[in-house]
């Protein structure tokens, strides 16, 4: 089987890579960012038409966060529905067999119930500060439900929650909250701060799940017969901002203070992925949190001394 993982540079890509590599039977296809411009369709349909790859998982996206998806809404707009739009109709195009679009849980809206099932998909507005990188994915997701629906294609999508691991973004205003906590408190370790300060009351509570995790649920997927049109992936638990914050420094080794900065927003108070779908079907999460932050950690460090560190 030909499978073609974009994105696979990727935190995401990368689990995919890891995962695929060591399927029997399988060969991968990848190109990088130089090598195929997924904002352009004659690239991409020139890539499908010459490889002609069976299987292709979309992995590719322009992430950030809660910063960057404000100030830059615009790219984040145009590039991911760019992304989404060349890929999925040029794979219809080329004959792709099947197809696997990878969103994200901040497709559903702002006051969602929680958990949050996958039929609470456009029922209410959504976080104004990620709108345009949601957009993006319902029309990837709803664009893959339409060619399924219209020309008998299997293809379709899983909505990730929160992920984190190997190959993280650890920038400290545009990565997401778990890579900007490691790095906030190993830095200052590192310098013997006798202090942290971290956003908010610490009150609000996230979902997380290894990417590792991720790459699982994929395979899991694409060996179903006929899956849902999407399909949400995540741990089915969630943990307060306090509790992720004091694991992330017990496990980079900080013993200084934690200082709550309560006049800068709490967000969203929860956000949590209803997975009993995906649990009905005979897949569930293995890693735990600790564990995982642990093995995240440990890649951060190891990414640091060889200088491949995304910050």
């Amino acid at each position: 089987m030909k499978l073609f993982i974009a994105g696979h540079n990727g935190m995401v890509g990368r689990a995919l890579v890891r995962r695929f590599s060591k399927e029997p039977g399988v060969e991968l296809v990848l190109r990088t960012r130089s090598e195929l411009d997924l904002n352009s369709s004659s690239a991409v349909d020139a890539f499908y038409a010459s490889e002609r790859p069976e299987v292709a998982i979309i992995a590719a996206a322009k992430v950030g966060g809660i910063h960057a998806n404000n100030i830059y809404p615009a790219d984040f707009l145009y590039e991911n529905l760019a992304i989404a739009t060349n890929t999925i109709h040029g794979a219809y195009r080329a004959g792709v067999n099947r197809l696997l679009f990878l969103g994200s849980s901040c497709i559903y809206p702002k006051h969602a119930p929680q958990p949050m099932p996958e039929d609470c998909l456009l029922t209410g507005p959504l976080e104004p500060t990620n709108e345009a990188y949601a957009i993006a994915k319902i029309t990837g997701l709803k664009l893959a439900q339409a060619y399924r629906k219209q020309h008998g294609v299997l293809f379709h999508s899983a909505m990730p929650t929160n992920l984190y691991g190997p190959g993280d973004n650890y920038h400290l205003q545009n990565s997401h909250v778990m890579p900007a906590l490691i790095r906030k408190f190993h830095e200052a370790k590192k310098t013997g701060s006798p202090e942290v300060v971290a956003w908010g009351s610490g009150t609000p509570k996230r979902e997380f799940l290894h990417v590792d995790d991720l790459a699982e649920a994929c395979a899991f997927l694409l060996g179903l017969d006929n899956p849902p049109d999407w399909i949400n992936v995540g741990t089915g638990t969630d943990v307060t901002i306090r509790e992720l914050t004091e694991t992330v420094a017990a496990v980079t080794g900080f013993g200084g203070k934690i200082v709550w900065d309560a006049t800068k927003p709490d967000g969203t108070p929860r956000k949590l992925m209803d997975v009993s779908r995906l649990a009905g079907l005979g897949w569930r999460a293995k890693i735990a949190l600790r564990a995982g932050v642990e093995k995240t950690y440990a890649s951060f460090l190891a990414e640091q001394a060889a200088g491949t560190l995304r910050s």
